[in-house]
């Protein structure tokens, strides 16, 4: 298998996954805040991560060999999965991944001046085209820009980034660093914050958040090893096979039916 296949299939199960994980999140974000659902989401992703780390039996799990970059894409991280949660929870699933699509396009972009990737004429008429389909869902002008477009928008640019320091450092960290220490802040930073936020949950709900946080492991595991076997230009765009899981979703289990402007954006 070429490296550039292994990153292709790695990336189409990852972005599956996440589409599972994504729908998960709408369903409880009706009644619980974001920052509740990211804090417990986290809290149980500990499990499956601690089992990778034990699995690894090396002594230097844990230290980073790029701590500022760590750090960094931690923070992104943050950002990201935030502003991803809460638009989740107030926009129709269809209208935040065509949103969300802006990040191939930002790491498509961003592949060239940080990276030095080739990105030969029809990727970047591409990325035209894509930034073009974000525009028309956003409506500029004609529909309220309310927060979960902003926040929607706000995780793709954090993403976009965090995707280009996953491509850059990859080859150099441990999945398990990549994932551990992102969730080691997220967990801090929620746990300052949920206080303000916290509602009682029911035992079936926390079941829901438990699988969310397994789901993202696994997902982010296998995004990881897509960008360390093959280009950012090849992988990022694989993002957009959500949307074929957002209108399944969608119709299945929230009764949503994106708008013709949704729908050509996405398109």
């Amino acid at each position: 298998m070429s490296a550039s296949l292994k990153g292709f299939l790695f990336a189409l199960s990852g972005f599956a996954i996440f589409s599972t994980h994504d729908a998960l999140i709408k369903a409880l974000g009706g009644t619980y805040p974001a920052f509740q659902i990211i804090f417990f989401s986290v809290l149980f992703a500990f499990v499956p991560v601690s089992l990778i780390i034990l699995a690894d039996g090396k002594a230097d799990n844990f230290r980073p060999r790029r701590p500022g970059l760590v750090l960094l894409r931690s923070s992104l991280a943050i950002v990201a999965m935030s502003g991803g949660f809460y638009a989740f929870t107030v926009l129709p699933l269809a209208e935040v991944y065509a949103l969300l699509f802006a990040t191939p396009l930002l790491v498509t972009a961003l592949s060239v001046p940080l990276l030095g990737e080739t990105v030969r004429f029809q990727r970047w008429i591409a990325v035209i085209v894509g930034l073009i389909g974000v525009v028309i869902v956003l409506r500029p002008g004609v529909s309220a820009l309310s927060a979960g477009h902003i926040a929607a928008l706000l995780s793709a640019s954090a993403n976009s980034v965090s995707s280009i320091l996953v491509r850059k450092i990859g080859g150099q960290e441990r999945s398990a660093v990549l994932i551990l220490y992102p969730m080691i802040l997220m967990l801090i930073v929620m746990s300052i914050l949920m206080p303000s936020f916290y509602q009682p949950m029911a035992v079936g709900d926390l079941g829901l958040m438990a699988a969310i946080g397994f789901l993202s492991v696994i997902a982010q595991s296998a995004i990881i090893g897509a960008y360390r076997a093959a280009p950012a230009a090849v992988v990022a765009p694989l993002q957009y096979s959500q949307i074929l899981w957002a209108a399944l979703f969608g119709a299945l289990f929230f009764s949503e039916t994106p708008d013709f402007y949704v729908a050509l954006g996405s398109a």
